[in-house]
């Protein structure tokens, strides 16, 4: 019997190596082959996403902002702690291809009644066991490895949306580390402004004083020194809330040992050139895995379907002792045991399982559809960040000129104010125009690193710890 038993449960092993999955077959990604501004893409296996963030991010003050975040970050952790759950599912799943044991022990203590047995007066029957029990579903359709596939393909899934938090969250604590330089710098210029339209204050302070200058100047001035005094207030304000926003993402107080760090223009970040960008960019970053896996494990859930159309074997035993006296309970013939296999077949469930099918397989239609548009949408922030950065150095080119011509204007108008040939409404044009041109600068330089930023986590990159 025991050798029946284990030839049974090996051939269920064998045939059930076969399952009614479909046959996965990767849908064709939704996109052109080439970026939207005819950059090429490369062929080489080499990828952004294998680019580790301390090699792309140069900045030391920078690079422990990040370390700190990815310890510390509330959303980070709960991330891994799902892929933990998932992993965790999978192992759950899995013992279902294995047989299952449990040993029992009990004792049982019975009442008759004496008019429900052959002889009068009743009895009290004590009896005592010990058993090992055991049962195995022999998996001849897949069904039970349908469903380790399904959960095992979610548990990537999951693994893979950890990654994409990682980069999410290394990509914003650079973008608000880069913000808050800006803000410095611009806060910066603010300052000197408010530096400048004070002289210029006192200088009409003193004309109007003389006699030789106007009112008409002088309040000018003074409205100048006000909108300057808002900037910076402004900017004071700005900084604040950016360095608030910075302690959220690295989960704790900002610290006061930090590395020296580079100013906005010392900035040097990995240059990504399109013949970086190879032709699998799509299918490399975390969030299209997971699209993909999550999809994979709709297929198999098609199988498991499928499988519950056709008979489940089972096979049940058990074996022990039992005996009427505990100190006979190993001695003596008090050996038991059983065997019981079941096969149950689906006859009439009211078309149940039809339905099961059919839920499966346009839950698979669902996941196709997330996956085609996670590329899509993947496609789009690497093409817009490639068109973002084909202009920015042009941009930024012309307003340095725009910067020089402006501040060669207010140099002049300055000196003819001093010497009296114009007026101090020449000046406070000039300085005006002078200031947005500044702070524009500080905005397209921003914004080439922020650019930078952008394309490396459209490419994948930063989920390397």
């Amino acid at each position: 019997m025991k050798q029946k038993f284990f030839w049974i449960v090996g051939l269920g092993t064998l045939l059930g190596g076969c399952t009614m999955m479909p046959k996965y077959e990767r849908p064709a990604a939704p996109v052109a082959n080439s970026w939207p501004n005819g950059a090429p893409a490369a062929t080489s296996t080499n990828s952004v996403a294998d680019i580790d963030w301390r090699d792309f991010f140069n900045d030391a003050r920078l690079q422990k902002l990040i370390e700190i975040a990815l310890e510390n970050n509330r959303d980070l952790r709960v991330a891994a702690l799902r892929v933990e759950q998932a992993r965790a599912q999978y192992r759950i799943q899995r013992a279902d291809l294995f047989p299952g044991a449990q040993g029992n022990a009990g004792m049982t203590r019975m009442k008759t009644s004496g008019s429900a047995t052959t002889f009068s007066g009743g009895s009290v029957i004590t009896t005592y066991s010990v058993n090992v029990e055991a049962a195995y579903e022999i998996d001849l359709f897949g069904r039970i490895r349908s469903l380790k596939k399904e959960v095992l393909e979610k548990y990537f899934a999951t693994d893979e949306a950890r990654k994409s938090a990682q980069i999410a969250l290394v990509s914003e604590v650079a973008s608000e580390y880069l913000n808050w330089l800006q803000l410095t710098e611009a806060a910066k210029i603010a300052q000197e402004t408010l530096k400048t339209v004070q002289d210029a204050y006192d200088l009409n302070k003193q004309s109007f004083d003389a006699g030789v200058g106007s009112e008409l100047d002088l309040q000018t001035a003074q409205a100048q020194i006000q909108t300057a005094r808002v900037n910076v207030a402004n900017y004071t304000q700005l900084l604040a809330q950016s360095q608030n926003a910075l302690t959220l993402l690295i989960g704790e107080p900002m610290p006061d040992d930090l590395p020296d760090g580079q100013k906005l223009q010392q900035q040097q970040l990995l240059a990504l050139t399109p013949a970086d960008i190879p032709a699998e960019v799509l299918q490399r970053r975390p969030d299209v895995l997971a699209a993909e896996h999550t999809l994979i494990a709709a297929n198999a859930d098609i199988g498991a379907a499928r499988a519950a159309f056709f008979p489940r074997i089972m096979l049940t035993g058990s074996a022990g002792t039992a005996s009427a006296r505990l100190s006979d309970l190993f001695t003596g013939p008090s050996g038991t045991w059983s065997f019981s296999p079941q096969i149950t077949v689906p006859i009439f469930e009211a078309g149940s399982t039809w339905a099961k099918l059919d839920t499966a397989k346009v839950g698979k239609l669902i996941e196709v559809a997330n996956y085609e548009k996670a590329i899509q949408t993947a496609f789009r922030e690497v093409a817009d960040a490639l068109a973002t950065r084909s202009v920015i150095d042009e941009k930024i080119e012309a307003q340095e000129r725009l910067v020089q011509a402006e501040q060669r204007r207010f140099d002049l108008t300055s000196a003819r104010f001093k010497q009296g040939v114009d007026s101090y409404v020449a000046v406070l044009l000039a300085q005006q125009d002078l200031y947005a041109a500044q702070q524009n600068l500080l905005q397209f330089q921003a914004a080439r690193l922020l650019n930078a930023v952008t394309l490396y986590r459209s490419l994948g990159g930063g989920w390397k710890s």
